[in-house]
This record gives C-alpha cells, sequence and structure tokens, in this order.
C-alpha cells in the first residue's frame, strides 16, 4: 500500500461494538507493520448514543477523515451510514448493516424513520458500490447479537483492496476478545465475510 493513506470510518450506536472493532483493525494493521492511526470517539458511547470512529492506515498524523475523503464506511446502522455521507465520494464503498435501531422518541412513528431501501438508493447514489449486509441475523445464527460487530468486520475483510490482511484480523480478535466467545465470534466473522463476497 506504499504511499497510499487508506481511510476508514466506523459508525454506529453506543452498544454495538464500534469500539471495539476499530481496536482489532487497528492492532491488525500494526501486526502488518503499517502504520495507523485512531481517532477517540466521536459522540456518545453509552448503548443508544451516536459513536464514530476513524482510522487512516499509512503515513498519516491526523486520525480525522476529510470531507470527501473516507475508501470505506463501515455502518452498523443505516440512518448512520446517511450522516456520514459527507465523507464519502465516488469511489467510497459502504458496509452497511440492513438492521436498524430506531431511537425511542421515533418508534412509535413509522414515517419518522426511512425506509431501509430509500437509505440504500440514496447511499447508492453517492458512492461506488453499497454492500448491505444483515448482520442481526448473522449475528443471531452464529449465537449472539454482540457478534453482529465481528460480522461486519468480516464482510469488511472481503472488500477487494481492503488493506488489513484476513487472518490478521482474525489473530487480533482472538487477542481481544474473550477466549469463550471466540467460537461465536469467528462463525458470525465468517458468515460475515461469505455474505460480501455473494454481493461482489
Amino acid at each position: 500500500m506504499k504511499n497510499k493513506i487508506y481511510k476508514i470510518c466506523v459508525c454506529g450506536v453506543g452498544g454495538q461494538g464500534i469500539i471495539k472493532t476499530s481496536l482489532i483493525l487497528g492492532e491488525a494493521t500494526l501486526n502488518n507493520n503499517e502504520n495507523v492511526v485512531m481517532s477517540e470517539i466521536h459522540g456518545m458511547s453509552q448503548r443508544g448514543g451516536v459513536v464514530s470512529t476513524e482510522l487512516k492506515i499509512g503515513d498519516a498524523k491526523s486520525p480525522i477523515i476529510e470531507e470527501g475523503e473516507a475508501d470505506i464506511i463501515i455502518a452498523f446502522e443505516p440512518v448512520e451510514a446517511l450522516r456520514t455521507l459527507e465523507k464519502t465520494n465516488k469511489d467510497t464503498v459502504i458496509i452497511l448493516n440492513t438492521h436498524p435501531i430506531i431511537p425511542a422518541t421515533i418508534s412509535n412513528d413509522e414515517k419518522a424513520y426511512p425506509k431501509l431501501e430509500v437509505i440504500i438508493q440514496e447511499l447508492e447514489n453517492k458512492v461506488a458500490k453499497v454492500y448491505p449486509i444483515d448482520a442481526y441475523n448473522i449475528a443471531l445464527e452464529a449465537g449472539h447479537l454482540l457478534s453482529i460487530n465481528m460480522a461486519l468486520l468480516g464482510a469488511t475483510s472481503a472488500i477487494k483492496d481492503f488493506p488489513v490482511n484476513k487472518e490478521l484480523i482474525i489473530e487480533s480478535m482472538k487477542n481481544n476478545l474473550s477466549e469463550k466467545t471466540i467460537p461465536i465470534n469467528m462463525a458470525s466473522f465468517n458468515n460475515g465475510y461469505e455474505s460480501c463476497k455473494k454481493l461482489q
């Protein structure tokens, strides 16, 4: 990845494992002898609050992704993907969890939260490719909803030219996740990987 700075934005809401996902990616990158910088948390990390982190792989000084500069968005929640559109360009790829987390303040008003197909269409109008991943059901099938983040990480590792090696990501997962959760998280990761491969 000579002279290229690869820019990753991870977004969603608190409680989805966004920070853990970013830490795993960061460690895997370092283990590949690549430089990586990661932003502090933007937003509120408690359950339900908006959260995003930004990573740059390569010779970068600041982790903050400038407007229109993201290479990939890993969106744990559909509307949060829309909030990051200012970071995207015509070459950006979006990994999109298709399961919404609707705030309690609007949960009784179906019109207040846009339909998934509308969200996807708006995203597709702005970027190179959107990969809708049913991470919710992948995680359920793997054995626990908390493995949603690993489903999305698996999907991300399937993207062509993604600069972090899949095997290094798996190694970093094993270093950063509780040993008893590894089988569930690995199942979720692998199924996310296969789901994204099928879409390509």
